[in-house]
C-alpha cells in the first residue's frame, strides 16, 4: 500500500497535496481498499465554500455510501469531471487520476496540522 511523502493525511482517510496555494484532495489507498469498487462520485460545485470536518461530497461503492469530508477549509476551485464517466479512477489511481477536488484561499497552519505519511501509515495499519 503507498502512503506518498509528499502528502498530508487525516484520520478519516483523505490526503492533500499542497500545489502553490491551491490543494488537492482525494481519499487514500487505504480508504479506497476499505469502500471496494467505487461505482459513483457525488462532487460538491465549484465556488462551493467548506470548513475543515464539514461533509465535502459523497463516495459510493459496491459496499456502501461514505461520506468524503474537508480535511481543511477554503472554497473549491475546481473539481475531477472525470469521475463522473470514470468513478473508478478512485480505486485505479487514488492520487493521481483519482483525485476529487482542489481548495483555494487554503490556511497554512490547518495542513500544517494534519499528519505525515508516516504518522498515517501507523493509522491505517493499526
Amino acid at each position: 500500500m503507498e502512503f506518498p511523502g509528499d502528502l498530508k493525511y487525516t484520520k478519516d482517510h483523505e490526503w492533500v497535496r499542497v500545489e502553490g496555494d491551491s490543494a488537492v484532495v482525494g481519499i487514500t489507498e487505504f480508504a479506497q481498499e476499505e469502500l471496494g469498487e467505487i461505482v459513483f462520485v457525488e462532487l460538491p460545485p465549484v465556488g462551493s465554500e467548506f470548513k475543515a470536518g464539514d461533509t465535502l461530497c459523497v463516495v459510493e461503492s459496491t459496499k456502501a455510501a461514505s461520506d468524503v469530508y474537508a480535511p481543511i477549509s477554503g472554497k473549491i476551485a475546481a473539481v475531477n469531471d472525470a469521475l463522473g464517466d470514470s468513478p473508478d479512477k478512485v480505486n485505479s489511481s487514488p492520487y493521481s487520476d483519482g483525485w476529487m477536488v482542489k481548495f483555494e484561499g487554503i490556511d497554512a497552519a490547518e495542513i500544517e496540522a494534519l499528519m505525515d505519511s508516516a504518522t498515517y501509515q501507523g493509522v491505517a495499519q493499526s
